[in-house]
């Protein structure tokens, strides 16, 4: 896959030195044939000018407002030229042969339309993802989350989905599961747009794939949370109020687009069940969000629609 192009598109609010990080580590990959999409949300020409002087080979796009992520991401694509899409967080390291070893997958099979490494924390020892899953309980289920490398996971293979923090995407994957222009659904802002999207993509006949010579490194949390929920489990915790509405809501829009009557009927009392301890730890650790969940409008006749276009997308099928 030499002459195959990639585009890389990483969204920064341009805290800390995370995404210098991130970008050290791209010039020093061995495939060669890609482009850096930047899509900076820090509102901060000092940030501009500094990756204008030190990373002239990024593409960079201020837009002086927060497009939030999912939006951010759809820009990034939109503006990106390559076959294979690669979506990265900023607080993200790749190993030197990442990009070569997960292209790799993309030759396994034709519809493979998305790709997964081996996801470790900083460091290289705890496992962050080593492939997304749709768990029992209709919510994101990282495979290997938090548990010690000791090589369990050597095994490549399919599976569900893939973590956003380090997402690898076949273009014409993406092209084919969008609805109204969007890649990302813009009503999720940030949180659960990867399992939507992957979602989408087993519905219309595509597959994940999970290689693990393909290693990232990545620090959980590092721009969304409380500086003292870095790397920490059950991460609601350590969330702001919007980001803890959107999570919540997420889960819920994602379903509703997504779940067919059959596994809504199979799943209704362990999505019931979670959803009572969601509500419960809400209730005693965030009792202020309740009040914005129930106030703040959340777009559920538009995840209506969607799952209406995509259910016609499923019926007219994809080959």
């Amino acid at each position: 896959m030499s002459n195959i192009k990639v585009s890389v598109i990483i969204v920064t609010r341009g805290l800390g030195d995370y995404l210098t990080s991130c970008l050290d580590s791209m010039r020093q990959q061995r495939y060669r044939n890609f482009e850096i999409i930047v899509i900076d949300n820090s509102n901060s020409p000092v940030f501009s000018q500094k990756m204008a002087s030190g990373y002239p080979e990024v593409k960079l796009y201020s837009q002086g407002e927060n497009l939030f992520y999912c939006q951010a991401l759809n820009k990034g694509i939109e503006e990106g030229s390559g076959e294979f899409i690669l979506c990265l967080n900023d607080d993200v390291v790749l190993d030197e042969m990442f990009m070569e070893e997960a292209l790799k997958a993309f030759d396994t099979d034709e519809l493979i339309g998305i790709v997964s490494g081996k996801i470790l924390r900083a460091d290289a020892r705890t496992i962050d993802s080593t492939g997304l899953y749709l768990s029992i309980w209709m919510s994101a289920r990282e495979r290997g989350y938090g548990r010690k490398d000791r090589g369990q996971f050597e095994q490549a293979g399919y599976i569900f989905g893939v973590n956003g923090a380090v997402a690898f995407y076949r273009k014409a994957m993406l092209d084919e599961v969008k609805i109204d222009a969007e890649y990302f659904d813009h009503d999720f802002r940030i949180f659960y747009e990867d399992l939507d999207l992957a979602w989408r993509a087993q519905r219309l006949g595509w597959k994940g794939y999970y290689i693990p010579r393909a290693i990232a490194y990545h620090v959980r949390g590092a721009t969304v949370r409380a500086a003292q929920g870095i790397n920490k489990g059950f991460a609601r915790r350590y969330l702001s109020k919007d980001l803890q509405f959107d999570l919540v809501k997420n889960r819920y829009l994602t379903i509703i687009k997504n779940i067919t009557l059959r596994e809504l009927v199979l799943r209704l009392p362990f999505i019931m069940i979670y959803d009572i301890f969601v509500w419960l730890h809400i209730l005693l650790s965030r009792p202020a969000l309740i009040k914005t969940i129930f106030l703040k409008p959340i777009p559920v006749r538009s995840a209506f629609r969607k799952r209406k276009l995509l259910h016609n997308k499923c019926l007219t099928g994809r080959r």
